[in-house]
């Protein structure tokens, strides 16, 4: 007699059933395939393989069809370039060490840590500038795993790596309309999570329409901040916005923690007449970033002792989100603080239309050899061509990269956009350039006068 030939079933690699993902997703966690760490479907299909062999050897008759047992194999469809599959662990200790380093009990849940919006943000932006790449079995040092619910849960201070699946749990539903910096967007896909389930954090809108935000996000090759279209690439009507329950606004009383390199809003008491500390430094550069820069026009560097240029250039810029009386003081509150650090809000305006420094120079060509122009209202005048160089890094060629974004040219951008002057930057610029007629130096990638007044129009 024939003997059987019993061969494991392994779930191939692009099958979407909720069997193989389960089976895909334990191994890659590390989990045992023996006994109960078999999902169900895998199991009927395993001992279907064994019941075929055995039929086939005993001379039974024909072999069981393959679809007579457990859910059919369908091919994976492969998504837009934005929206890969997105293998992710399950909820687990930091470090995935059970029983060590994270803070949850070993039932329910932790507490919550009270952190503000500005804190998520500046959390979010340490693994995007570290550029920590995407993996659902790796945890970074901080103790977070590197897939989008790591991430997350990272972003927002939980004691524990969390995913898809659980962290709508840390969170209150909010409408569209309520989104501030540092909700997220959660779409969890219960059928198969491995196959479109995903996370991102808010940081913003980029336009008054409200059709594409800055988007916070861990995700093939790394973690990347990317203006994106409401509320995703794909699966857009899935996504749901949720507010972290801990999140808190800050406080104007003084009491509010925080430093310099994590700047949650420290308090009223720390600007002012008589102030003198990291706080006024802090805010005279992002002040600087927003427009601000003609009132350090002597010599004065910001900060660290508050000063009449620190008090109008927060004048400037509260009246620019058009604020009136004792809402424009210039002594920044809570409300101001937060746009100046998550970079929304409007910018100050160039005085009588000036285009700042630095733009006199005829190269670059663009067809002018002069100023800012004749820019349109609401658009902010050229900052001069220093700002847009290599090895530069400031709010302007961040400004200039969500702008060639929104305007359709942002496709040389891997990883999003942001302060430091690259050459994704210069590329994208070119393609401007190239998209109004002008050829040779005229479109070199370095934004002139011409180029600015023309994005910004």
């Amino acid at each position: 007699m024939t003997i059987p030939v019993f061969d494991e079933y392994e779930p191939p690699a692009d099958c979407g059933c909720a069997g193989c993902a389960q089976q895909r997703r334990a191994a890659a966690l590390g989990l045992t395939a023996d006994g109960e760490g078999h999902p169900a479907a895998h199991g009927a299909r395993r001992m279907l393989v064994l019941a075929t062999a055995a039929g086939v050897a005993l001379g039974g008759g024909a072999p069981v069809a393959a679809n007579a047992a457990g859910p059919a194999h369908a091919p994976a469809t492969t998504g837009a370039d934005h929206d890969p599959p997105t293998p992710q662990g399950g909820t687990s200790p930091l470090y995935g060490v059970p029983g060590g380093t994270g803070d949850a009990a070993q039932t329910g849940r932790p507490a919550l840590r009270n952190i503000t919006r500005a804190e998520i943000i500046e959390r979010a932006k340490l693994w995007v500038n570290a550029k920590v790449p995407y993996s659902m079995e790796r945890y970074w040092s901080d103790g977070y795993r590197q897939d989008c619910s790591g991430y997350v849960s990272m972003a927002w201070n939980l004691g524990t790596n969390e995913w898809t699946g659980s962290l709508a749990a840390y969170g209150v539903r909010i409408t569209r309309d309520e989104l501030e910096p540092g909700d997220m967007l959660l779409f969890h896909n219960p059928d198969n999570p491995t196959r479109g389930s995903h996370v991102t954090l808010f940081g913003g809108w980029t336009d008054s329409s409200h059709t594409y935000y800055i988007a916070y996000e861990q995700t093939r090759p790394r973690a990347r901040r990317l203006a994106t279209p409401y509320a995703y690439w794909n699966n857009s009507s899935r996504y749901v916005p949720y507010r972290f329950k801990g999140v808190s606004d800050g406080s104007d009383d003084g009491s509010g923690g925080g430093s310099p390199a994590v700047p949650a809003y420290p308090g009223k008491s720390s600007f002012g007449p008589g102030a003198n500390n990291a706080y006024v430094t802090r805010l005279g550069e992002m002040l600087i970033g927003r427009g601000g820069k003609r009132f350090y026009s002597q010599g004065r560097a910001p900060g660290p002792r508050w000063g009449e240029a620190d008090r109008l250039a927060t004048q400037a810029f509260q009246r620019a989100q058009g604020w009136q009386g004792s809402d424009a003081d210039g002594l920044p509150g809570p409300e101001t603080w937060r746009l100046l650090v998550t970079g929304t809000g409007k910018d100050i305006p160039a005085a009588g239309g000036d285009g700042g420094g630095g733009e006199g120079s005829t190269g670059g060509g663009e067809g002018s050899t002069g100023g800012g122009g004749a820019a349109s209202p609401g658009a902010s005048a050229f900052p001069g061509r220093g700002f847009f160089r290599p090895g530069q890094s400031n709010a302007y060629v961040d400004k200039l990269g969500r702008q060639l974004v929104e305007k359709g040219f942002g496709k040389h951008y891997l990883s999003g956009t942001g302060p430091r002057w690259t050459e994704e930057d210069r590329r994208n610029v070119e393609a401007f350039q190239r998209a109004q007629g002008w050829r040779g130096a005229e479109a070199d990638g370095y934004p002139g006068p011409q180029t600015w007044r023309r994005l910004f129009a």
